[in-house]
């Protein structure tokens, strides 16, 4: 009967500021307030220190604790603090009635510190109830009764807030020092050469250009302290009409004949060349008719794929369409195939994280992974410059797993898990930083148990963030607040 006449009250009684602590004139004092829902119950917690309330010997005070959201209420177990009179009065009718009490009692010279605890069955509403502390204090010996509520909080700490509120820790691997930084240019020449010659004449045809390019390439590796030529790799083809011995001989002197070009004009020694000849370049060939509009490159591929003597393989291509759609090739696509290709593979010094703040914004294809790693961690983590250094190393090195994984990371930080799969996808799933982070791919797809079991899989593997991952999920799903 008292709870029900405590809902029929509700409209009548003051409502005190939201996180009101103390109560009662400040002589009952409220801490470590919690309402807790795991699964299908809420537990309610709170701490009150009355070593300071004064109660009266012939009088009784009552709090209720008090859920509810204007719509639903449900009033827990009442604490009665009684004064020295009324203890006894209290008792004595207890005894009559031959029952225990339905509330926690206290009497007024235990009036301590009481940790209250409730655990109740939750429902969704209580989401985001109110937490009120109903006071009355009741006016036996002709004192007035005195009735007032007091809003504790409106912190429900549910399962779906907690979860919403975490973020789960990335995992990054360090890339492994790459000790000698080895790099390499290239550039196909398509030199152009009189009939049978292999001569280079640079003013003859589109030579001029060509040779511009390659100049220029190595102006600026020579030019660059930071480089040093450890290699020059030419290859020549021929395109493949004509005699095959006469062919292969004509790939290699003009192979030749841009090496001795390069020695003369670019002065660079000559041990450090290498020089191997392709003769007739028939892959080029192949590739060429793939991307041509040809109505017949499909019997060309055919011919080149199904043929394997080099003379009946030439004469049949020769003979498709009556030499017409032939004629046209050696006009619109053989010329391409006759070229030369330099390769300069170079050496890179290491440089300290000051120089690679720099060089990543002009040449980041002279920074290892590993320095890439040590420049984004000079940033503040999760910083534009942060995540641009990894977007970076995976562009510079788009199959390399490790950077791949941090590329992923990245964006899992960003909650961007679209984005993130086709990197993690190149990762290397053994990894406990790749299992980790699929456990944040997982997290944020909503599959919280899965993220769960990736995250123990990180953990027993010795992944530190995995651990903290797992710590933190188990503390929101399975347990009650330090």
């Amino acid at each position: 009967m008292k709870k029900y006449l405590y809902f029929i009250l509700l409209a009548l009684l003051t409502i005190l500021p939201v996180k009101a602590q103390s109560l009662m004139n400040n002589t009952l004092n409220l801490s470590d307030v919690s309402l807790w829902q795991q699964g299908n119950t809420l537990s309610v917690t709170m701490k009150l220190d009355m070593q300071k309330l004064t109660i009266s010997p012939q009088r009784s005070l009552t709090l209720t604790p008090l859920l509810t959201d204007g719509q639903h209420n449900v009033a827990l177990q009442d604490i009665i603090i009684n004064g020295r009179r009324r203890q006894k009065a209290y008792m004595r009718g207890l005894a009559i009635e031959r029952k225990a009490p339905d509330a926690i009692v206290i009497p007024y010279e235990k009036r301590e510190v009481l940790t209250y605890t409730q655990v109740i069955p939750y429902e969704p509403w209580m989401a985001n109830a109110a937490f009120n502390l109903v006071e009355n204090l009741c006016g036996c010996g002709n004192a007035n009764e005195m009735i007032a509520q007091e809003l504790i909080t409106n912190d429900v700490s549910t399962e779906a807030k907690r979860l919403a509120a975490m973020m789960p820790i990335v995992a990054f691997i360090q890339p492994e020092v790459e000790v000698v930084k080895m790099r390499s240019d290239q550039y196909e020449a398509h030199l152009d050469f009189p009939v049978n010659k292999f001569v280079i004449l640079p003013e003859f045809m589109n030579n001029k250009k060509e040779l511009t390019s390659i100049h220029d390439m190595f102006d600026k590796i020579q030019n660059d302290r930071n480089l040093t030529i450890t290699q020059i790799s030419i290859e020549g083809f021929a395109s493949p009409e004509g005699p095959l011995k006469f062919n292969e001989q004509l790939s290699q002197k003009r192979a030749d004949a841009l090496k001795n070009y390069l020695a003369t004009n670019e002065k660079v020694p000559a041990n450090l060349y290498k020089v191997t000849f392709g003769g007739e370049n028939w892959d080029g060939l192949v590739k060429a008719l793939e991307a041509s509009s040809m109505k017949e490159k499909e019997t060309f591929l055919s011919i080149i794929k199904n043929t394997t003597d080099d003379v009946r393989r030439k004469k049949e291509i020769m003979s498709v369409g009556g030499g017409v759609p032939y004629r046209m090739m050696l006009k619109e696509i053989y010329p391409g195939l006759r070229k030369v290709n330099c390769k300069i593979d170079y050496s890179v010094v290491n440089f300290d994280v000051t120089q690679g703040r720099s060089i990543i914004l002009t040449d980041p294809k002279y920074l290892s992974l590993n320095e890439m790693y040590q420049v984004a961690n000079s940033y503040p983590a999760g910083s534009n410059d942060f995540i641009n250094v990894f977007d970076v190393a995976v562009r510079m090195y788009p199959d390399d797993e490790v950077a791949n994984l941090n590329a992923a990371a990245v964006l899992l930080s960003r909650k961007d898990v679209r984005n993130a799969e086709k990197f993690m996808n190149k990762a290397n799933r053994q990894t406990a930083e790749y299992i980790n982070n699929m456990g944040v791919y997982n997290f944020l797809n909503g599959n919280v148990q899965q993220a769960i079991a990736n995250f123990n899989q990180a953990a027993q593997m010795g992944n530190k963030v995995a651990i903290r991952n797992l710590s933190q999920l188990q503390q929101i799903m399975n347990m009650k607040p330090n």
